[in-house]
């Protein structure tokens, strides 16, 4: 049997050591090994620290009431009985002496070291050289101090109370506490001086937490605002103050009890101390707030409102938007546009939300790739111009029922990036590729190369094993075959991604890491190969940098000839005074992240700032953490522990910060504060008769699911130029049981563009800009909006005949945008038809002015039948409003019902004729291109055969969608 406990003891200990051997392996590969290093000794220094006073304390006590027991028989049937405990309690008495403060020791100290921030923090605290306005303290009081203390204090507490009662249940086992027969207790003096030292200890410990809580009370979120209150000022705070003074007088008396043995003196002091503490601690307030505060609240509460107001603006980054009174007009006027044609021009149609099972049926290729339910919104300059920008990374899709090998060693990357143009589609309604196929075509490569494997991604297998010397042969499949004969291709990864499983002990290591016996006993690890896990972009930034809050996004860029995904991070705090406490979670969950993105904020939070900006590389897993806002003092005490892990960000290149935007976690928060906080005069603020809320996503069923940002390139009324923004709107918040009046009181954007230059930032970057609109005026908000374009009757009857044939129509994002003096929405409407391999295609552009309400083909079609023409939209080469044009040999308007039937199918086989050819070349990418322009000739037949037999839709509206016959089994692709 102990040999038995003993290899147990043995085997735990191997598997505990070689977990942190592991982690030691893939911190030192990344280079932030002082990071793991940091983290955990000083997890280990809180922890030794915490259990020697836990266990010190508890074993001193234990000691000293134990040497003081009485030395003369115990007498009477009660002390028998006692004796008989203290028979039974001898054997194993020391045991018990040594292992009841070693594993109460343990454990408490177990829950203080998850502390370890709040320690670092405040010995490497940094002033913010800002007072807070009730104390005048420096904030770094409240944010690296005050936490400090209160942990420090709460344990200690916790150290005296446990101490003290283990030392009374010596005393009283012992005989040092007797309880009399005629009920009276006998309290020995070894037992009163016990007692005198742990309740001193216990009172000037409790005098402690009275002052401290004087200055908690500016973290207070339980008023009507955070912070503290008039009656916190004007009864709390004094209160505690005289409850401090009280609780160190009582703990004197003890003390000269304890020496002259006078024990009535602090048995007064200390009920005179409770009842202080119920009449100064809680019927005083009460008394102050029900009687003097709530009759006059808003004239008493005004200065306290104001603090709340500023300190709150403060430290959300809200005290320096820029606030405009928009006089919006409801009545679309010609010409309106002239002014924002460059906007109207850029407005992103594209669907990042929606696009992506398009990308997947396009860009796939194959089973073993897949795009993310959700893409994400970039810029690129093309020829000059910036381009807004739909992008997805093709990433590996493995088979979770697959063999080991196929999972571990075969799928181990994605291959390139897809982008498409956000203005507009090509033909069929289908995403415009700018980079596109395997390998990477489009205007976008045309003037550069990237390394196009992706090895870390959001959807990178658990863990993948890579790497060979140069006479390995290849197993990593790289990517599909490009022409006819050709085979796959094969690849070894060559770059420096993950720990060395090359050598037995570091494969047994990794083994018991992921429980797989196949890792240990593969032949297909050589002495060169590496182990590539946590390949989250996000998963990598927070390991890395623990003491940041990550955003929920991570987006890919190609920079300077590599994919890189882009991470924001932020330093964030609930400590920061008068400033009202945010759930964070909540904040940042909308339609996106409820559905498509992964949220793991989690906490309320009182303080953000973005104050780094980290790149991932997604062939190597490289991490590099950038100081985004490097006089932000949580950032700088973070420096001071981490000295060496954060570049400055005048060290990006040009190419990265073109691609560094405005944060959307951050942009959430500040708008969730703005709703209310946009109101800056206390008395107003007090009536609430102004408050906003974000409105809910009117493409979804569930009512509650917020409207996510929107990245667009606008340019807001009073702005210079056009900017890539993140942009949001407000309507008025609900009154609890009353109905929601969906009209628009305000425009939120967000400068979202860092610049072109290297380590320099533009200038506007980061600008909030409000939009108040009129009360007086009814503008229809996003809710509004929406109800307008499902109740416009030609709109209905186009859509109704859009859903025939087992075809589903699909509204995209819906857009708001400050233009031609009002607010112009603007929403693509999808369709896809029935089958496995459908997708959405863009077919029809909604588009609403005040009550107005345009529906054509294109985005300069329907704006023309709001401004009656005059909209000033600009037309692409081909003479449509966005680029989506027809393909060639498309029948003109002017043709029969008749040609166009004969048209659309010649042209249908001919999209057969060369997709077969494609297939036979292995050219999987026209394949899809030939598919599309099967699928869209298909519905022009079925258009052109419903105008023959009389069921054609009206002019104005699109043609059935109807869905495409499925390809024949031989001309689908193999994986």
């Amino acid at each position: 049997m102990p040999t038995i406990i003993v290899i147990g003891i043995l085997v735990a200990v191997f598997v505990f050591v070689s977990s942190v051997y592991a982690d030691v392996l893939w911190y030192n590969q990344l280079g932030f090994e002082r990071v793991f290093w940091t983290e955990y000794l000083s997890k280990a220094a809180i922890f030794i620290v915490a259990f020697l006073l836990m266990a010190f304390a508890i074993w001193i006590s234990l000691r000293l009431a134990y040497r003081s027991r009485p030395v003369y028989a115990p007498d009477g049937q009660r002390q028998d009985a006692m004796s008989k405990y203290q028979s039974q309690l001898e054997p194993m008495r020391r045991l018990l002496m040594i292992g009841v403060p070693v594993v109460i020791g343990v454990f408490a100290a177990t829950a203080v070291t998850s502390q370890w921030q709040e320690v670092l923090l405040f010995f490497n605290q940094v002033d913010f050289n800002e007072a807070d306005p009730q104390f005048g303290m420096d904030l770094s009081f409240y944010m690296f101090s005050l936490p400090f203390i209160g942990l420090l204090n709460g344990y200690l507490i916790s150290v005296v109370l446990i101490a003290g009662i283990a030392g009374l249940l010596t005393h009283y086992l012992y005989g040092g506490i007797r309880v009399e027969e005629r009920g009276g207790i006998v309290i020995g003096k070894p037992a009163r001086i016990h007692i005198a030292v742990f309740a001193v200890g216990f009172l000037l410990l409790q005098a402690v937490n009275f002052w401290v809580d004087r200055y908690s009370t500016l973290l207070s979120q339980n008023g009507r605002v955070a912070g503290a209150l008039y009656t916190d000022v004007h009864a709390v705070i004094p209160t505690k103050t005289i409850l401090a003074i009280a609780a160190v007088l009582v703990a004197i008396t003890f003390i000269v009890a304890a020496i002259m043995g006078r024990w009535r003196l602090p048995i007064i002091g200390t009920a005179m101390l409770l009842v202080t503490v119920i009449i100064a601690g809680g019927i005083y307030p009460f008394i102050v707030q029900q009687y003097q505060v709530i009759p006059s609240e808003k004239t008493l509460e005004r200065e306290f409102i104001q603090k709340n107001i500023d300190m709150t603006r403060k430290a959300y980054g809200l005290d320096s938007v820029d606030e405009t009174d928009y006089d919006v007009e409801l009545n679309p006027q010609k010409n309106a546009l002239a002014q924002d044609r460059a906007t109207t021009t850029n407005i992103r149609l594209l669907d990042p939300n929606l696009v992506s099972a398009a990308f997947d049926q396009l860009q796939q290729f194959r089973t073993y790739y897949k795009f993310t339910p959700t893409l994400n919104v970039d810029r690129y300059e093309i020829d000059g111009t910036v381009e807004d920008t739909v992008i997805g990374v093709r990433e590996v899709n493995v088979d979770p029922t697959d063999t080991w090998v196929n999972q571990h060693i075969t799928y181990t990357h994605g291959y390139g990036l897809v982008a498409a143009f956000g203005n507009r589609v090509a033909a069929g309604g289908r995403p415009d590729f700018m980079l596109s196929g395997i390998p990477t075509q489009g205007v976008l490569a045309s003037d550069e190369t990237y390394e196009p494997r992706i090895y870390f991604g959001e959807m990178s297998p658990d863990y993948s094993i890579v790497g060979g010397p140069d006479d390995w042969e290849p197993r990593e499949l790289d990517r599909p075959a490009s022409g006819s004969g050709s085979q796959d291709t094969r690849n070894t990864f060559d770059g420096d991604g993950g720990p060395a499983v090359g050598n037995f002990f570091n494969r047994l290591v990794y083994s018991l890491k992921f429980a797989s016996t196949d890792l240990l006993l593969s032949d297909a690890i050589n002495s060169d190969s590496q182990i590539l896990y946590d390949r989250n972009p996000k998963q990598r930034v927070e390991k890395v940098a623990p003491y940041l809050t990550v955003d929920s996004n991570a987006y890919p860029a190609i920079v300077d000839g590599r994919v890189q995904w882009i991470v924001d991070a932020y330093t964030t705090s609930k400590n920061y005074p008068y400033s009202k406490q945010q759930a964070l979670d909540s904040a940042v969950t909308d339609s996106l992240t409820g559905g498509t993105r992964a949220v793991s904020q989690t906490g309320q939070i009182n303080y953000i700032r973005n104050s780094v900006k980290a790149t991932v590389d997604a062939y190597d897993g490289s991490v590099t953490l950038y100081a985004w806002e490097p006089e932000e003092p949580l950032l700088q005490a973070w420096q001071k522990v981490f000295p060496t892990n954060i570049k400055s960000y005048k060290d990006m290149s040009a190419e990265l910060m073109s691609h560094v935007r405005y944060p959307e976690d951050l942009f959430k928060v500040q708008r969730e504060l703005l709703a209310t906080y946009h109101v800056t005069d206390p008395g107003g603020f007090y009536d609430a008769n102004d408050a906003w809320s974000v409105p809910s996503d009117p493409t979804q069923s569930n009512a509650s699911i917020k409207q996510p940002p929107y990245y667009l390139s606008l340019r807001m009324p009073g702005q210079d130029k056009e900017a890539f923004s993140l942009t949001s709107t407000f309507i008025p918040q609900t009154a609890s049981g009353g109905q929601q009046r969906n009209v628009l009181f305000g425009f939120l954007s967000a400068e979202a563009d860092a610049g072109t230059e290297a380590g320099v930032k533009a200038e506007g970057y980061g600008k909030l800009r409000l939009l108040a609109i009129p009360r007086e005026l009814s503008v229809p908000g996003p809710g509004q909006a929406q109800q307008n374009f499902d109740s416009n009757a030609t709109v209905s009857q186009a859509l109704n005949l859009l859903r025939q044939g087992a075809s589903e129509v699909k509204n995209g994002n819906l857009l708001s945008l400050p233009v031609g003096g009002g607010i112009l929405y603007v929403q693509p409407v999808y369709v896809q038809s029935s089958g496995q391999t459908s997708y959405p295609t863009l077919r029809k552009v909604l588009v609403a002015f005040g009550d107005r309400v345009g529906f054509a083909d294109t985005l300069g079609e329907a704006l023309d039948q709001v401004f009656e023409g005059t909209s000033g939209a600009v037309t692409s080469e081909n003479g449509d409003g966005e680029g989506n044009g027809e393909e060639p040999g498309t029948p003109p308007a002017t043709q029969t019902a008749e040609q166009q039937l004969s048209a659309a199918l010649q042209a249908a086989n001919a999209a057969i004729t060369a997709g077969q050819a494609a297939l036979a070349e292995g050219d999987f990418a026209k394949y899809g291109e030939e598919q599309a322009k099967l699928q869209d000739a298909l519905e022009r037949a079925t258009e052109a055969q419903d105008a023959l037999t009389g069921a054609a839709a009206p002019t104005d509206a699109p043609a059935t969608d109807a869905p495409a016959p499925e390809a024949p089994a031989s001309e689908t692709p193999a994986p």
